[in-house]
């Protein structure tokens, strides 16, 4: 079979919720990924930041390959022996009393708004069924009925209603509407991405992350730092709130504190918050299943050891910078935070952002479109500076090839 075959058996067998390249992908090591007919790329997608410690690295492959062996699921139901030493340790490791592990970013989300609405109840003394919590335009937190609910994106929300009700829409960025919709003493909350990912990597003014939280801590509001794509050292720090030495009532984590071995997420927070929540109240079958504790060690223990989140403060700079230098009327900006970053796409002659990454993909890098005009870039952290500027010529190739 070849990369055709292949494609076609997706589309016949397959929902059509995803337009992926027409790249079929078969082996992945470190920055790099190779497709059925062994052609080489780089991966500058890097599973939407979930393979931030590289593709199949093998200290994250063998702890799982070690537990599978072992054990793989006991449910809640019972204790395991390897779920207490993950919670010690990611609880350490972020410095929150508690965790509640999940599986998926979007599981993730669903539990700190849970969280979030039952600590209102129990705790600020909101009225039952009153609660709201305060989100952004331009927001990706997941799919789920509840959550496309405070979505803005068309795409994302258009006939899935009715809708989930408690959320109020505000813009992103803006202090001034955030001080206006924290005067309801009915909001409970403030679910904000510390860049937006999705959106295109819309990073905030500097500071407003800070202010925000400082404004929501006056009014009694629980700040969610949903950190699934820019959290686990993407934008050069360890979390991106780090940038402005903000600490989350609530933090959302997901994709790399797996290295994109398998499906893990997490929420953190202090007691008062988490033990709101009783036994019955929320659960997941596979969330905290002991092949993923192990996984999830290993995986944090990696962006410590091999000091990630440094080498992507460094790189990220000198990407922003060889982006900024190519000479064409297509690049409107260049923008981003560590190696979370984001080129704006000028259409020309009905030529988009989707033409500029086939056009990569034949050169041999691999990147996705958002809205059709903003490329984002975000290779795996362990990438080098050499492999880097190689990267970059690619990129730069290609887009000038439109000129």
């Amino acid at each position: 079979m070849n990369s055709k075959d292949y494609i076609a058996r997706e589309n016949k067998f397959g929902a059509h919720n995803y337009h992926p390249l027409p790249v079929v992908l078969e082996k992945g090591e470190g920055i790099f990924v190779w497709d059925v007919e062994g052609k080489k790329y780089f991966d500058f997608l890097s599973a939407y930041s979930a393979v931030n410690q590289g593709h199949c690295h093998p200290k994250i492959v063998n702890a799982m390959i070690d537990q599978a062996k072992k054990l793989t699921l006991t449910s809640r139901a019972f204790h395991n022996d390897k779920l207490g030493k993950y919670e010690e340790y990611i609880t350490k490791y972020f410095g929150y009393d508690k965790v509640l592990p999940m599986n998926t970013g979007a599981e993730a989300d669903e539990t700190a708004l849970k969280l979030c609405r039952k600590w209102a109840y129990n705790v600020k003394g909101i009225e039952e069924n009153k609660a709201k919590i305060i989100v952004c335009e331009g927001n990706f937190h997941g799919r789920t009925i509840t959550i496309i609910s405070m979505s803005t994106d068309p795409d994302a929300k258009k006939g899935f209603g009715p809708y989930t009700p408690g959320f109020e829409v505000i813009p992103y960025n803006d202090l001034n509407a955030l001080e206006k919709a924290l005067e309801d003493p009915n909001v409970a909350g403030f679910l904000v991405e510390p860049i937006q990912g999705e959106a295109g990597v819309f990073v905030p003014d500097e500071g407003y992350l800070k202010k925000a939280s400082e404004m929501c801590k006056a009014k009694n509001v629980l700040f969610i730092a949903d950190e699934v794509q820019t959290g686990i050292a993407r934008t050069g720090k360890l979390l991106a709130v780090d940038h402005e030495n903000v600490r989350p009532d609530i933090l959302i984590l997901g994709k790399a504190i797996s290295g994109g071995v398998m499906p893990v997420s997490a929420v953190l927070a202090d007691d008062e918050i988490m033990l709101t929540i009783k036994p019955g109240e929320h659960g997941s079958t596979f969330g905290g299943n002991p092949v993923a504790a192990e996984v999830a060690i290993a995986a944090l223990e990696v962006i410590k050891d091999e000091k990630l989140a440094e080498n992507a403060e460094k790189l990220g700079k000198i990407f922003r910078d060889r982006m900024k230098a190519i000479k064409s009327d297509r690049i409107e900006i260049v923008r981003g935070k560590g190696l979370l970053n984001a080129v704006v796409i000028k259409p020309i002659d009905g030529k988009t952002a989707m033409d500029v990454c086939l056009k990569m993909a034949e050169n041999g890098l691999l990147a996705k479109p958002t809205h059709d005009h903003i490329i984002r870039f975000a290779p795996p952290l362990v990438i080098n500076e050499e492999q880097l500027n190689e990267a970059c010529a690619i990129i730069e190739k290609s887009i000038l090839s439109f000129e």
